[in-house]
């Protein structure tokens, strides 16, 4: 299978429902609101899947891009796809295992933008937030955007606070930032 990105161009996903691919009206929407903040910066993708957001955001220039994805097969098509996709002075990987584990590998590191998506049902969403949050991943004037289902409500964090929401029909993009007293490393 395959899905169409930034340029028209193609990358290639998995047959099947193992990964879901964020729908192209929420990834046109997410990099319209996140334009003019993706050339040089620093974009983490958690529970990675096919890879379009990173492919995406190499595509618009990103400095590098780290993913975080779980499935050996999911990793070796992200993998295909983001070579296919970045040029010689993007730097890009890919970290396969559970995003708990592998953020606390990447904790003295701070990213621009974060997208994190994982299964909607999953029990994810706070331990992964509370990990970015305590570990001040989020760089100054950074963003998280969380994609989850309409239904789910999303929750504070210590450390980040919700900056905005946006729905598109059954599925829903919440983002946050640092709260400015984590600002001060």
């Amino acid at each position: 299978m395959s899905l169409r990105i930034c340029g028209n161009r193609q990358i290639k996903t998995l047959p099947g429902l193992e990964t879901r691919p964020t729908p192209s009206r929420v990834r046109e929407a997410l990099f319209n609101i996140w334009q003019g903040t993706i050339a040089n910066c620093r974009w983490l993708d958690i529970c990675t899947g096919s890879g379009s957001m990173g492919a995406e955001a190499l595509c618009r220039q990103a400095a590098s891009v780290t993913g975080i994805e779980q499935s050996a097969k999911a990793c070796a098509i992200i993998q295909q796809n983001w070579e296919q996709v970045a040029n010689s002075s993007q730097e890009f990987q890919i970290l396969r295992g559970s995003a708990i584990a592998k953020l606390a590998s990447l904790s003295t590191q701070q990213f621009d933008r974060i997208y994190f998506d994982p299964p909607y049902a999953s029990d994810l969403y706070e331990p992964v937030l509370n990990a970015i949050a305590s570990q001040e991943m989020l760089a100054p004037n950074g963003e998280i955007a969380i994609e989850h289902s309409c239904g789910r409500s999303a929750q504070p964090i210590v450390g980040l606070e919700i900056c905005r929401q946006k729905v598109y029909g059954n599925t829903a993009l919440t983002f946050y930032t640092s709260c400015s007293d984590t600002h001060h490393k």
